[in-house]
């Protein structure tokens, strides 16, 4: 499993983790103008991060569901617009991954589009094509918080991969998201692909060996949303229209809470 460390300033009193994926540039039905908002934002953002968390190009095949003919730009030129797409922001990408759509183009002809994305930006060391463990630390935790090193900075870890599955129902996408849960211990866990954005948390009992206790801890999950138009393979396939609306996760300094807004 690759792990991230991402370190960020002591005065920090909140991060914000905006997630981007399912943006599918070079698919006609994408809604280029929402996406360029949404880096806007988190490049006006002074706490803003960000997780790209696959299928940011759409990358259709001739033998895939995807149609081929229908694309609005090339493999390349969807590269590069990805690449002028993020630069503004490629200093607060904290992770990245990549997602079924481009993974097909690795199967297919074994050029992984994604890794040459990060390279040009500068962040391929952020880059996991399976999924990423990010260790982030910022701000500073409340003197009662702990007991050795007042002082010390708040750590969350966040587990982030594109996903696959999931099947129509809303509950089903629900329990893909919930599953991340028996595959690593975090506090947050990011999951994308079934384009249904989702927010909820569980309870769990989180182990110190050192000494020797257990202390209950709510971890959090979210499903991020696709930046799609209704059309296309969705809705030849009846597949149902998915709110645009994707969440957004705060996390806090002084006490380890983790929140999303949706």
């Amino acid at each position: 499993m690759h792990c991230v460390r991402a370190d960020y300033p002591a005065d920090w009193l909140l991060a914000n983790v905006y997630i981007i994926a399912d943006t599918h540039i070079g698919d006609p039905n994408a809604d280029t103008r929402l996406i360029a908002r949404r880096v806007e934002q988190i490049a006006r953002d002074p706490q803003g991060l960000c997780i790209l968390n696959g299928d940011i190009m759409n990358t259709a095949l001739r033998n895939g569901v995807s149609d081929v003919y229908g694309e609005v730009a090339s493999p390349m030129q969807q590269i590069d617009d990805a690449c002028m797409l993020l630069e503004p922001i490629k200093q607060k990408i904290i992770g990245a991954t990549t997602g079924n759509h481009e993974a097909r183009t690795y199967k297919s002809d074994g050029i992984d589009m994604t890794r040459l994305v990060c390279r040009q930006l500068g962040i391929e060391d952020k880059y996991a094509p399976e999924g990423v463990l990010i260790f982030l630390r910022f701000g500073t935790r409340n003197s009662h918080s702990t007991h050795k090193g007042q002082n010390s900075a708040q750590w969350y870890s966040v587990y982030a991969t594109h996903g696959s599955g999931g099947g129509r129902k809303e509950g089903a996408k629900a329990i893909r998201l919930a599953d991340m849960a028996a595959i690593v211990d975090a506090d947050v866990y990011i999951h994308a692909h079934t384009h249904l954005p989702m927010v909820m948390k569980q309870s769990f009992y989180r182990v110190s060996n050192q000494q020797c206790s257990v202390q209950t801890v709510d971890k959090l999950f979210v499903n991020s949303a696709a930046t799609l138009s209704y059309g296309g393979y969705g809705q030849a396939q009846e597949y149902k229209p998915a709110s645009k609306s994707t969440p957004v996760i705060h996390l806090e300094a002084r006490e380890k809470r983790a929140t999303a807004t949706l």
